[in-house]
């Protein structure tokens, strides 16, 4: 059963594999904002994906995201995301990122669930 409150924190290690430089989205060897975005949303995916119905998963609609401080290459930053409110099958996630003790991003963010292959099938 889905409640609010539930929660899951997701971790990357910064490489160059997952830098601004590499990822296009900057020209500097720093922890990419599109990097940052999708370790929130995946934070936010498993903190619901233990209680969804069979079949069912989750697809992001929504986020707004501050990117706060650069982390360098090999630094660990983790996503901690807290589902906030229920509307249906709207999910709502309030998400922060820390390397150590530095916050470096924050986020809120919407998650819709969906049946897999009815979502599939509308492709």
């Amino acid at each position: 059963m889905i409640t609010e409150g539930l929660t899951h924190t997701s971790t990357v290690i910064v490489s160059d594999a997952n830098t601004a430089q590499t990822l296009g989205s900057g020209d500097m060897p720093v922890f990419a904002t599109p990097a940052l975005v999708a370790l929130m949303e995946n934070a936010a995916m498993k903190a619901v994906a233990p209680h969804l119905p069979e079949g069912s998963t989750t697809v992001g609609g929504f986020i707004e995201t501050s990117h706060l401080a650069p982390s360098p290459v090999g630094a660990t930053v983790q996503a901690t995301a807290i589902l906030t409110e229920i509307k249906g099958r709207k999910l709502s996630f309030t998400i922060e990122a820390v390397e150590g003790e530095k916050l470096v991003g924050k986020a809120s963010h919407i998650r819709f669930i969906v049946e897999r292959e009815k979502f599939l099938g509308n492709l």
